[in-house]
């Protein structure tokens, strides 16, 4: 963890690529949002730690993964994904060329059209519950416990969604006015929701998984009420009024429409391999997710904080039309992206082990469920470096208000994933199904840079290839430097958990500190502003 906030500091403070005000630049802002996203991540590392110590890869963790991820899946969809995309370059246009009232107004309308349609969703999601485990996992059968338990919870879990989507729209008001840090910082308060739920209410309860569901619940309700005072600083309030009259959330829903598929691509591959998953052994989907919350760690703390303060700035470069400063400060972004993401990919590969041990491998959550992890996040690893840098090409599209490509990516992508699960899930079981997911990344990475160039003309500044270089340099470094002080696996296993913390935060240090001395000894600088 350490290790992490200090790539933060050193790389996006010192990285001043752009002239920019000091008050507001880039790194500045990707700083604020790193740093609560990087609390954030910590709480919910502890959160995931304590839950697989309770109740290990069983069948209770399975149907509260499910019942966890199916609103989950809709937030992406409604709030996260499709809508802020949408909403954030209206709203930006809306604060250079509207008055105060119009943009006042254009809030309360969205907003209420956003509630009724969450409301109408919720009901029927909470209704038909049964039939919407049936929908996301086929493979629990009603005869299978899961079933039933995952149907109880998924009543508790779908109110979530519409708090955490109204609290997205809050968090999407004010990083349009450049107030990043409590959008960042407000996960944890979900964390932190789901931790004290399994301390104090899971043990009183005759299904004590039951009490995470009830911790979603708590967190979401949190979330949302906590952006509240900061809105009203701002005087940004939405105050729902429902109006699909209003030109503004006309425009949002226009351009919704295709980024609502854009997005479901993604979230359906993520379906299509819950799909597969509740088919295989038990503990299958408990051991993707906990996988794949460790490559959330640089996913959510780097790309998503980048490509969240770009998406503004692109959106509003773009509407002034000011070319060579949109150019400058997406390339900024794919720079900063490479020169964490390789680093973090090679790391997790390499660290597999020691990490997974150090973090799940205690109480319920035995050997051989340390072992089913780990082989799943080598696998999300591999597409680590893809994944990251689609969140900021992205946002390279959805500046311009250019949706369909994007779209077109993803459906292609998704296809490629379905047929890479299909062929892959027969022999590599869910670790098949994670490195579907990784290649499917890559190959929509490398289509929207291709189409970037291309479509919209995009020209890579100066020096990639003496960066990419330097990069080769540090990475060898880190390489030779983890083969000589990272002991064999069965050496984590013998130790207690305080030792293991150690000894890993000590090696992430080590070849930490040889890939910036790499960088720094082929002749790399950190610009300063």
């Amino acid at each position: 963890m350490l290790a992490y906030a200090i790539i933060v500091y050193v790389v996006v403070v010192n990285m001043q690529t752009l002239t920019l005000p000091k008050k507001k630049s880039l790194s500045r802002s990707t700083l604020i949002v790193s740093c609560c996203t990087f609390v954030s991540r910590i709480v919910g590392f502890a959160r995931d730690m304590l839950v697989a110590n309770l109740f290990g890869a069983s069948i209770e963790a399975d149907a509260f993964v499910l019942a966890n991820k199916i609103p989950n899946f809709m937030r992406r969809l409604f709030s996260d994904g499709a809508f802020s995309q949408a909403f954030v370059p209206v709203l930006s246009e809306y604060r250079k060329l509207r008055g105060e009232g119009e943009v006042q107004q254009f809030l309360n309308h969205i907003s209420g059209v956003l509630a009724l349609v969450l409301l109408i969703v919720i009901t029927v999601g909470i209704l038909a519950s049964p039939l919407v485990v049936m929908l996301f996992a086929p493979g629990f059968s009603p005869e299978d416990p899961r079933f039933d338990l995952t149907s109880i919870m998924l009543k508790i879990t779908f109110p979530y969604l519409l708090f955490v989507s109204l609290a997205a729209l809050g968090a999407a008001v004010l990083n349009s006015y450049d107030r990043f840090g409590v959008p960042a910082f407000t996960p944890v308060l979900l964390n932190i929701a789901v931790v004290g739920s399994a301390l104090w209410i899971c043990p009183h309860l005759n299904a004590p998984i039951i009490g995470l569901a009830i911790g979603v619940f708590v967190g979401g309700l949190l979330q949302l009420f906590f952006q509240i005072p900061f809105l009203l600083r701002i005087r940004r309030f939405p105050v729902p009024k429902p109006s699909l009259k209003d030109p503004g959330v006309r425009r949002v829903l226009k351009l919704m429409a295709p980024a609502l598929f854009g997005v479901s691509v993604g979230q359906i591959n993520l379906m299509i391999d819950q799909w597969f998953a509740s088919f295989l052994a038990v503990g299958s989907l408990s051991w993707l997710y906990f996988s794949d919350r460790v490559v959330q760690l640089p996913l959510g703390v780097f790309a998503v904080a980048i490509a969240t303060v770009i998406l503004p700035r692109l959106s509003r470069s773009h509407a002034a039309e000011e070319h060579e400063k949109y150019e400058k400060t997406l390339d900024w972004g794919l720079r900063l992206i490479i020169m964490i993401a390789l680093p973090s990919t090679l790391g997790l590969v390499l660290l597999s082990g020691p990490i997974v041990i150090t973090l799940f491998q205690h109480g319920a959550f035995d050997a051989h469920a340390a072992d089913m992890t780990l082989q799943s996040l080598i696998a999300f690893a591999v597409g680590l470096t893809g994944a990251m840098c689609v969140k900021v090409l992205a946002s390279a599209f959805y500046a311009k208000q250019n949706i369909k490509l994007p779209v077109n990516v993803g459906i292609f992508s998704m296809v490629a994933n379905t047929l890479f699960a299909f062929c892959f899930v027969w022999h590599l079981k869910h670790a098949g199904l994670a490195l579907a997911t990784s290649l499917s990344s890559i190959l929509n990475a490398v289509l929207l840079f291709i189409l970037l160039r291309k479509k919209e003309g995009f020209r890579l500044q100066p020096g990639w290839l003496r960066f990419v270089l330097q990069m080769g340099v540090g990475l060898l470094m880190m390489l030779v430097l983890w083969y000589l002080f990272t002991p064999q696996l069965h050496v984590w296993v013998e130790h207690h958990l305080l030792w293991r913390s150690s000894y890993l935060g000590l090696i992430i240090l080590i070849i930490l500190g040889g890939y910036f001395s790499g960088l720094f000894l082929s002749g790399y600088r950190f610009r300063r502003g």
